[in-house]
């Protein structure tokens, strides 16, 4: 990665988890990527998403596109509890990783509302792109991971959280 990036933090799952915390996180940085990469367990599909701050209010949106191969998807939400940032159509090989770069811009700006780009993958089933926004000015200091489904995280799998330096 770019000399501008430093990990803030970084974990792997040791046993399947309903969902992944990241606390105090600092405001340092301009910008945070959040990478993971998600294993799955069956032929279902599975819609990652994050939330800020534990805001379960109806203070996000996303728009999405989607490809496999064979057929295209779009589509749109808002005044929802959390923003996707990801959406696979199904894993037909069980510990294929989802892969999920998410950029959150202007996270500790306390003048705009946050938004999220997100693009995500799997070589089995589909790739993605989201465009995310939650509506609040406050400074995100936790992020939540978890499936919109309910579903765990497999063991082995991992997130990172990387700051973008400020431009000197």
């Amino acid at each position: 990665m770019a000399r501008t990036y430093e990990k803030i933090v970084s974990t792997t799952l040791g046993s399947a988890a309903a969902d992944v915390t990241f606390n105090s996180i600092n405001s340092t940085y301009t910008d945070l990527v959040l990478v993971s990469s998600i294993l799955g367990v069956t032929s279902q599909s599975y819609s990652p998403r994050v939330r800020f701050n534990s805001d379960t209010t109806s203070n996000y949106s996303v728009t999405y596109m989607y490809g496999t191969g064979s057929t295209t998807g779009t589509g749109r939400g808002s005044d929802a509890s959390f923003a996707y940032i990801g959406h696979l159509i199904g894993y037909p090989v069980t510990g294929s990783p989802m892969t999920i770069i998410t950029q959150i811009q202007n996270y500790s700006n306390t003048n705009v509302y946050k938004t999220l780009v997100s693009r995500s993958n799997n070589i089995n089933t589909d790739i993605d792109a989201i465009v995310g926004m939650w509506r609040s000015n406050s400074a995100i200091t936790s992020i939540n991971i978890a499936f919109q489904s309910g579903t765990n995280f497999q063991a082995g799998s991992t997130f990172s959280i990387y700051g973008i330096k400020k431009a000197v």
